[in-house]
């Protein structure tokens, strides 16, 4: 069955953020203390809302203001260095489904990127944050809360993810996805993971999306 509204991930997606938001963390977390490289923290937290029982585990051992300080550091370097992902411009003005964004960041900070990388006016009115729900990824909530508002059929819906947290998201909500891997942020094997995970196909350049969304 061919799918009828395709959902975006966020970050690493839409938007090369994964690789700076790492690289900042981990940055931060050696300088208090707790030493990790960038692709350890990439391992460990990609994809993971802040409320996921790993992430709390991790803040409770962090000062008290850390996110503050560590989103406003990686809001500094995304002045700088944020692009957007390689051929994602061509691709959503090639794309006639509707569409929408699903994303565990929250909602400020996905409509800050977006507005960054003039991708916002592909999705007006149709951003979704994992503040809106109960859990985040690797629930399912805030996808089927995105199809619930847009009254779409979570059978009738595409994800496009680069996560594992996003992938068994999409999958517990009932829909099917589709795992990218063009971020910089992407390590080893992880096309395989995606794979294994029960991705529909796996990904590494947007400019492949419309045509792999027309032979579904």
């Amino acid at each position: 069955m061919k799918p009828k509204y395709v959902i975006f991930d966020c970050d690493g997606v839409l938007v090369d953020s994964e690789i700076i938001a790492n690289r900042v963390e981990a940055e931060y977390k050696t300088e208090l203390g707790f030493p990790i490289s960038t692709q350890d923290h990439i391992a460990k937290f990609t994809g993971l809302a802040t409320n996921h029982p790993l992430v709390k585990e991790e803040l409770s051992r962090l000062p008290d203001d850390y996110l503050d300080v560590v989103d406003k550091r990686i809001q500094r370097v995304y002045e700088q260095e944020l692009s957007a992902i390689s051929g994602i411009h061509e691709t959503l003005n090639q794309l006639h489904f509707p569409k929408c964004v699903a994303s565990n960041s929250d909602l400020e900070s996905i409509v800050r990127k977006l507005a960054f990388t003039r991708l916002l006016p592909h999705f007006p009115k149709s951003i979704f944050s994992s503040q809106m729900v109960r859990q985040g990824k690797p629930a399912p909530d805030l996808f089927l809360y995105a199809a619930k508002t847009l009254q779409w059929q979570p059978q009738d819906c595409i994800v496009i993810e680069d996560s594992v947290a996003g992938v068994q998201a999409a999958l517990a909500a009932g829909m099917r996805v589709l795992g990218f891997t063009g971020g910089q942020h992407i390590q080893l094997g992880h096309s395989d993971t995606l794979k294994g995970l029960g991705s529909t196909k796996v990904f590494s350049d947007m400019r492949e999306l419309p045509e792999i969304l027309r032979h579904l």
